[in-house]
């Protein structure tokens, strides 16, 4: 049964999935390091279950260290980063280090032969995207995100598969509603400065953009609108605490997302996210994390077709089969976790609309 840490914060979300292991004990080795945001503890939980061994952690601070031996007694801890890199047995590092450094820790690790393991936002700017792709291609490692409200939630796995069925036919519209729990006390000073978050579209947007390519199959999209604003939090006024953009893919499929951080504090989980797509054959929705009123946590799908109408429970049902496939891309050169393409297109397209919603 999936397990998530703190259903209150979306910070420390780490889900927990049954364990299909890929690889034997010692056969994949993984190391971490920069541990500035909780999702390090799901990218850990994800490789873990599908059988990698996890050997170094490294960060700065002590009790960062401390909190993540803690929770996984097993690593070593090292150094300096420089002895996670020269490594020989260190096939990945995985990393959620605050998001304007992300891709230059990226080049580090690629430039040591290792593949790299990034919670998202992967960049906060185009420049940093151009770099990392020109780094990518030279060394040909794997540049991979941690998108995780596709890649660690049952339902929004699902649907991917349903609609790669053909279930709902050709997707017309994806739509998303990705509110948060700010927990404004809870957060570092990084948080808050736009040059070091990028901005919420890129931010939290990046999930977003990633589950419209994924469930459209678009491989680019033009931006319609974006707007973004700090509505209520005129003490952290580089805060975007509200953002929305609409997007067309090149195939004509239509998107729209809102992303905020106005989840309220009676609401039992961190955030009500939600996905409602159309298709030619059937509809669609999504409900990540729970039913209003009614159950919390859940992963649900609410699937009507020409035939019928289904309730379908995702909790708890999912290995979350992106981290299996990740380590074997690893192993094997392949690239079928995801497509190169596909992780700097949702990060590109993130960006851009960040930068519409700027004006710059």
């Amino acid at each position: 049964m999936s397990n998530q840490v703190n259903h209150k914060d979306g910070a420390s979300y780490a889900p927990v999935g049954q364990s299909v292991k890929v690889v034997e004990p010692n056969q994949f080795y993984f190391s971490v390091a920069y541990l500035d945001h909780g999702h390090i503890y799901g990218q850990t939980n994800g490789l873990l279950q599908a059988g990698a061994t996890l050997k170094y952690v490294f960060d700065p601070d002590a009790k960062k260290v401390a909190a993540f031996k803690d929770k996984y007694p097993q690593v070593q801890i090292a150094d300096s980063f420089e002895q996670i890199l020269d490594d020989q047995q260190t096939q990945l590092v995985a990393s959620a280090a605050i998001p304007n450094v992300r891709a230059k820790i990226g080049i580090q690790v690629m430039q040591s032969g290792k593949d790299y393991f990034t919670d998202k936002s992967p960049f906060t700017t185009l420049e940093q995207l151009a770099e990392v792709k020109q780094v990518q291609q030279q060394t040909k490692a794997i540049y991979a995100v941690y998108y995780a409200e596709r890649l660690h939630n049952e339902a929004a796995w699902r649907a991917g598969e349903l609609i790669a069925q053909g279930k709902i036919g050709k997707v017309i519209q994806v739509i998303n509603l990705a509110p948060h729990r700010l927990a404004k006390n809870n957060r570092p000073a990084w948080f808050f400065q736009k040059n070091c978050y990028g901005g919420i579209l890129t931010d939290i947007g990046s999930h977003q953009v990633e589950q419209f390519l994924t469930y459209s199959g678009a491989t680019d999209a033009s931006i319609n609108f974006a707007r973004v604003r700090n509505v209520n939090n005129p003490d952290k006024p580089e805060l975007d605490d509200f953002g929305e953009v609409s997007m067309t893919g090149e195939n004509g499929c239509s998107f729209y997302t809102r992303v905020d951080w106005f989840t309220p504090q009676g609401q039992a989980t961190w955030g009500d996210g939600r996905s409602f797509i159309v298709g030619t054959e059937g509809t669609m929705e999504i409900r990540k994390y729970m039913d209003v009123a009614r159950q919390a946590p859940v992963s649900k799908i609410f699937l009507v077709t020409q035939e019928s109408e289904t309730e379908i429970d995702c909790y708890g049902q999912s290995h979350f089969p992106y981290f299996g496939a990740l380590i074997l891309d690893c192993i094997h050169r392949t690239e079928n976790a995801m497509k190169q393409a596909h992780t700097f297109k949702a990060a590109e397209l993130s960006m851009l609309a960040q930068k519409v919603a700027d004006g710059v």
